[in-house]
């Protein structure tokens, strides 16, 4: 009889299991700095944090929000969630790693920008931070798409502080590993502009994290 039929705590176990795995669905959850963070299923993709218990609320996150979803969303989560994400998307994000709720949050934010983002994905890592490599209080995302919109990928190059060059796009094209530290992303910006680094840069037909540390290194020297 015991076989045939779940004991009551057996049964109530399972239900909470279930209810538990329809509440949270596909969406990445993690804590982040003791705040509970999370993002939402495909298409309606928002970028959410709990308020109060129980209580979510939509808003930007800041940069090492993103950076915390390494350790604190795993591979299963990643995998679950990329089910619900179109073919070409799913493949341009899962070039990145470290970095992958970053590119996430650039293509969400600016759709208009994937399929340039999908050619140079390096250039993903530029606009994640634009806050900080332009300066000021709030993201600058609808600015970004009318920048694009207005002056096309030269203009976007530029407003981001880069050389608006073919080279540039070269260079970025390059890079083996979209992933870039952030601590590089500076260093690069201005190496770019010094024209003995270019010429360094663009003879190198796969560009590692490890040949662009030296490169800029060697011009801040």
């Amino acid at each position: 009889m015991n076989s045939l039929f779940p004991s009551r705590s057996r049964a109530s176990r399972s239900a909470r299991s279930a209810a538990l795995q329809v509440a949270t669905g596909p969406d990445l959850n993690w804590i982040h700095d003791g705040v509970r963070h999370r993002v939402t299923v495909w298409p309606e993709v928002r970028f959410e944090f709990e308020g109060t218990p129980g209580v979510w609320r939509e808003g930007e996150f800041a940069a090492t929000a993103f950076a915390s979803t390494a350790l604190g969303v795993t591979a299963a989560q990643w995998r679950r969630y990329l089910e619900f994400v179109p073919v070409a998307e799913r493949k341009f994000l899962e070039g990145f790693s470290y970095g992958r709720m970053a590119a996430l949050h650039v293509i969400v934010r600016c759709p208009e920008l994937f399929f340039t983002l999908a050619t140079t994905p390096a250039l993903t890592a530029f606009l994640s931070i634009h806050l900080n490599l332009r300066g000021g209080e709030e993201p600058r995302w609808a600015e970004i798409t009318a920048v694009f919109e207005r002056e096309g990928l030269f203009g976007l190059l530029q407003w981001l502080g880069l050389p608006a060059s073919r080279q540039t796009l070269s260079i970025l094209g390059n890079i083996e590993d979209p992933d870039l530290p952030q601590r590089l992303l500076g260093p690069l910006r201005a190496a770019l502009w010094d024209p003995t680094t270019i010429w360094a840069l663009a003879r190198a037909q796969h560009l590692t994290d490890e040949r662009i540390a030296e490169t800029c290194h060697a011009l801040a020297a």
